[in-house]
């Protein structure tokens, strides 16, 4: 047996990895799983989106291999969004990358930038992506504890007195993933401000800016920020368009040319006829947001009932495609409670631990799903309930 990199030691098989295999294993047609735990949009994109990839697909001469910056119309469609929805200027030829979705974009920046041994600021809760990652290159992972207190913000004066003389990056991600926090522009500044000081790196991991948030913002508005961050955003969310992964990095000249350098060895770049679409994606005017808002927002509201009858709590101001919640006292072990909750209905629901330990007491609920399967899932839910509570009466009169 050929044995595997030791760099691969301290990472585990992504959990919806694992998880989505066990729940599509409980599927049968006569009683098909709810899946409400991972953000993949269930909706199309714009149809004029899909157009131009049938389009471009179409021509022969459209399906080589493309430039690795991606095309100039691309380039430009993503700098006026920014201009339009973040008030932010960014030279498109310059200070823009594609991606193949942002995800790869965690990757290329660490081994860009990250030196083995070096430090690396993760929020807890947050994306497990960020850790695992930082293990691949052999950084050193530093946790940053976002408090309930603070409505999920970062204490950015317990990190103030920290010794951050090692630190060489800091991953944010406002709206937050999992909770829906936004940061206000005061809060960005003051974490660009400490970047600075100490000098290290500050990434931005953006895609749910647009989802139910008046406020969309970039860290790259902030008076500051171009010399020490860097900003991931896609068009899986806002667009839905996760599986046709498009997604970039945007700053500094120096800093996407840094990047490019390993993309460019892992890569031989997007396909035209995606480019082509995203280009056409972009163009989604207001009227696409404020649709597609909507939804979203009804949906909140079925999820909320969802909760409640579970016991759950929960803020009501959460940005994003998810409700995080807090499970009631009463449930001791939340794995526990979330696999008897699928076994017995069929209903996944994610499990706040897979965040960090912060978020060991909590779980979340995707939007994902139509009011009518989020209803579903209620009534599943409520049936399971009451026929357990009749269960415990019968057993106690026994």
């Amino acid at each position: 047996m050929i044995q595997t990199a030791n760099r691969i030691a301290s990472v585990e098989e992504y959990y919806f990895s694992r998880k989505l295999a066990e729940v599509r294993g409980l599927d049968t047609p006569e009683l098909r799983v709810i899946n409400l735990g991972i953000g993949s949009p269930d909706q199309a994109p714009s149809s004029n989106a899909i157009e131009a990839l049938i389009t471009s697909a179409k021509n022969p001469a459209n399906h080589g291999y493309q430039n690795y910056k991606g095309i100039p119309a691309l380039r430009k469609g993503i700098a006026d969004l920014y201009k339009n929805i973040y008030d932010t200027q960014l030279d498109p030829e310059s200070m823009i990358l594609p991606l193949m979705g942002s995800k790869e974009g965690i990757m290329h920046i660490c081994m860009a930038f990250v030196n083995e041994g070096e430090e690396v600021l993760i929020p807890n809760p947050g994306y497990p992506t960020y850790s695992s990652v930082a293990n691949l290159v052999g950084a050193k992972l530093r946790t940053y504890d976002l408090k309930e207190e603070l409505n999920w913000g970062v204490d950015i004066e317990a990190l103030k007195k920290s010794d951050l003389s090692k630190v060489k990056l800091m991953w944010v991600n406002f709206p937050h993933m999992p909770t829906g926090r936004t940061a206000s522009r005061a809060e960005l500044k003051e974490l660009v401000d400490l970047a600075r000081k100490h000098q290290f790196l500050i990434v931005n991991d953006n895609p749910y800016s647009m989802i139910l948030n008046d406020v969309p913002m970039s860290i790259l508005s902030i008076e500051g920020a171009e010399d020490i961050a860097l900003e991931l955003n896609s068009l899986s969310k806002s667009h839905n368009m996760a599986g046709w992964r498009i997604g970039w990095i945007a700053g500094k000249k120096e800093y996407i040319d840094a990047v490019l350098k390993v993309k460019s060895n892992m890569d031989s770049g997007m396909f035209l006829g995606l480019q082509h679409a995203a280009v056409e994606a972009l163009k989604n005017g207001k009227e696409w947001f404020t649709s597609l808002n909507k939804m979203y927002a009804n949906r909140k509201k079925a999820a909320k009932q969802l909760l409640d009858l579970l016991g759950c709590s929960y803020a009501e101001n959460q940005s994003g495609l998810f409700v995080w919640a807090k499970a009631p006292d009463t449930i001791k072990d939340i794995e526990k409670w979330i696999d008897e909750i699928l076994y017995g209905t069929k209903v996944f629901i994610t499990p706040g631990f897979i965040f960090g330990e912060a978020g060991r007491r909590y779980i979340r609920i995707s939007l994902c799903c139509t009011v009518e399967m989020l209803q579903e899932a209620l009534d599943r839910i409520q049936k399971f309930t009451a026929s357990k509570q009749l269960n415990q009466s019968k057993t106690v009169t026994a």
